[in-house]
């Protein structure tokens, strides 16, 4: 018989009831054995070392007033004291500016190699006393060959992504570093490579600015440590439950071990009978096809990247005429096209005809004009300015004081509302199609994004006995994988490039993007004057240019003119993706914002406040020689900056 539908009924019920107890035991079982499982990595976690290994006694030159350094044969400024010293210890042993700069720039990529990379960018100018020449080495590296926009579309990105191997450029400060070298060097790598390999095996402390970039939480930590294993391993040791301390003991042996591999390769060449420069292109081929490219090679294998063998041999950076562009008596020398090194030009000249020196110092009126003058400048670059092998750069147009002139005529009393449109130029109405697309409604964002996860770039300059200066302002932070066990940070630079092929500054195989960092050589009446650059992105060009106006319009020493309180841009999308900005935006350092704010904001500006001598603002150093010969340095106490001489 078949069981009645009350039987079935209980059954089902009975049934029910039965399998409700036994997932209710094994879910039990299974909270149980969660929360116990928690529980003991909890405990583990709290008994690991969190603490500092081993603290060094060390005094930071950060945010304090420093003095202007005066001297009579040589003058040094650089980001950390150790790369002053260890320029300062070359030019004492007779080497020349360039032997000097090559040493500050090695110590810097330990010292400060979380913001300036040793594989990174190093965009280089020189002042020949001799014969009064000034030059530019171009120190950003290329994209890769099989880099399109395709194939980042493809991949599902709007923008270059960061934290990423797609977003790393082919390496230039090695090559900068050979093209001094063998250009206007006396010394050997081997030689100037030893005080920052010896450094970075005995350990350095960890100064502010270097604690305050990698300052991440144990969140970030994590996730460092699983997307980034090689570069976090490099700052963390492994123990991602450790936060890097300030004044902890430092050590970097991986990258130690690559800068001993090419100063061997330099001294296995010299040992066997060949001369000074087959010894330099020795340990410019290790890196470039040697076991490092190697590695190189390995990681983009393994992670999906681009870089090809063709992409590394092949590479060069190359010297060149710098941009030049004038403002009374001073000549401003920079970088090309492939850097932003045309804004101080480009700012000044718009300046030139108006009596800043009737304005207050800092006022709103003065305020509002520099920053006018600014936001056209970089509405111009935005528009023209680009790796010149790739694009029509209207130079001869952009710096003449025609064009300086008209764009003088479109200041307003208030605030841009948004960005000014770039001015119009005979042939170039592409470009500025291209510049209303990229700045419609879409790209704008209410607030400036503010990561918090470092600022890279350092910077460095020197003056030696012979009058013989070098600019340096090399890059790059620890956003993107390294190669295993060498040190090298091969950074994110490729997001300086546009995603859009009407744009500009558009990713294309080979070229280089249109870099921020830049260096600065200034003449006046037809003779050095001054060497300077410094951080910052965006902030850049706007820093140099305050300093400098600090100095002529108001009379301020060099020390004064780079302790003042600064106001910064931001309404021109950042040279960075994902590009963000924030319309007739401006951001003002305390003091300031106590003085002016509320004059700059009836003006129509959106203004936001930050600390004073904040880190965002630049830490520019700079070396002046004055008309009897005298050298001034000064170092921003925004940063470790520090200057030295004799």
């Amino acid at each position: 018989m078949k069981p009645s539908g009350e039987t079935r009924q209980l059954r089902y019920t009975q049934t029910k009831e039965f399998i409700g107890m036994q997932i209710h035991k094994k879910c039990g079982v299974w909270a149980t054995l969660a929360v116990t499982t928690v529980v003991f990595f909890a405990i583990i976690f709290f008994m690991l070392p969190r603490g500092p290994r081993d603290l060094m006694a060390y005094t930071d030159a950060i945010k304090i007033d420093k003095p202007l350094l005066r001297s009579k044969t040589f003058a040094v400024v650089t980001g950390t004291p150790w790369a002053s010293q260890a320029a300062v210890d070359v030019l004492e042993e007779g080497g020349t500016a360039c032997d000097a700069a090559v040493a500050a720039l090695l110590m810097l990529n330990v010292t400060h190699g979380e913001a300036a990379s040793f594989a990174g960018v190093a965009p280089t100018m020189v002042y020949d006393a001799a014969t009064g020449r000034v030059r530019s080495y171009i120190g950003a590296g290329k994209a890769p060959q099989a880099a399109t926009i395709e194939v980042f579309k493809n991949a599902g990105h709007e923008h270059v992504p960061t934290f990423d191997v797609l977003s790393q450029l082919i390496p230039s400060s090695p090559d900068v570093i050979a093209a001094l070298l063998s250009d206007c060097g006396s010394m050997s790598f081997s030689r100037l490579s030893a005080p920052a390999i010896k450094l970075a095996l005995d350990g350095f402390p960890v100064h502010t600015t270097l604690q305050r970039n990698l300052n991440l939480s144990l969140l970030e930590r994590i996730g460092f440590s699983i997307l980034m294993p090689s570069t976090a391993h490099n700052y963390l040791r492994g123990q991602w439950w450790r936060p890097i301390h300030l004044h902890d003991r430092m050590r970097l042996p991986e990258l130690a071990g690559s800068l001993k591999s090419l100063a061997r390769a330099e001294q296995l060449v010299l040992d066997a009978g060949g001369d000074r420069s087959a010894g330099i292109r020795a340990m410019r081929d290790y890196f470039y096809e040697g076991p490092i490219a190697e590695k190189i090679l390995d990681l983009h294998q393994q992670e999906g990247g681009l870089f090809t063998r063709q992409d590394l041999k092949n590479y060069s950076g190359g010297w060149e005429e710098p941009i030049a562009g004038s403002y009374g008596d001073y000549t401003f020398y920079g970088n090309g096209t492939w850097s932003q090194g045309i804004m101080e030009p480009l700012v000044l000249q718009i300046l030139e005809s108006i009596d800043l020196g009737a304005l207050e110092h800092n006022s709103t009126q003065y305020i509002h004009a520099v920053t006018q003058a600014i936001e056209l400048a970089m509405a111009d670059r935005d528009a023209y300015v680009a790796d010149s092998d790739f694009v029509r750069v209207p130079l001869d147009v952009l710096l003449s004081k025609k064009y300086a002139s008209a764009r003088r005529s479109e200041m307003t009393h208030t605030a841009y509302a948004e960005l000014p449109a770039p001015g119009k130029i005979t042939g170039f109405d592409r470009a500025l199609d291209a510049f209303s697309v990229q700045h419609s409604g879409n790209f704008k964002l209410s607030q400036l994004t503010k990561f918090s996860i470092g600022q890279d770039t350092s910077q460095l300059a020197v003056v030696d006995a012979e009058g013989n200066a070098v600019v340096i302002t090399p890059s790059d932070f620890p956003k993107s994988p390294m190669p295993e066990n060498t040190g090298i940070n091969l950074g994110d630079r490729m997001t300086q490039f546009r995603l859009d092929p009407a744009h500009v500054n558009s990713l294309m195989p080979g070229k280089r993007p249109r870099i921020t960092p830049h260096s600065v050589i200034v003449f006046k009446e037809g003779q050095f004057f001054m060497a300077y650059s410094t951080p910052g992105g965006d902030m850049q060009a706007q820093a140099l240019v305050q300093v400098f106006l600090n100095m002529e319009i108001f009379g301020m020493d060099l020390q004064q003119a780079i302790n003042a309180p600064r106001f910064y841009s931001i309404s021109a999308p950042s040279s960075f993706s994902p590009h963000e900005f924030t319309p007739a935006g401006i951001r003002l350092e305390a003091d300031l914002y106590a003085q002016a704010a509320q004059g700059l904001k009836s003006l129509g500006y959106d203004v936001s406040e930050d600390p004073k001598w904040d880190k965002d603002f630049g830490a520019v150093g700079a070396i002046i020689r004055n008309a009897d010969g005298e050298l001034l340095a000064g170092a921003d106490p925004r940063e470790e900056t520090t200057a030295m001489g004799r």
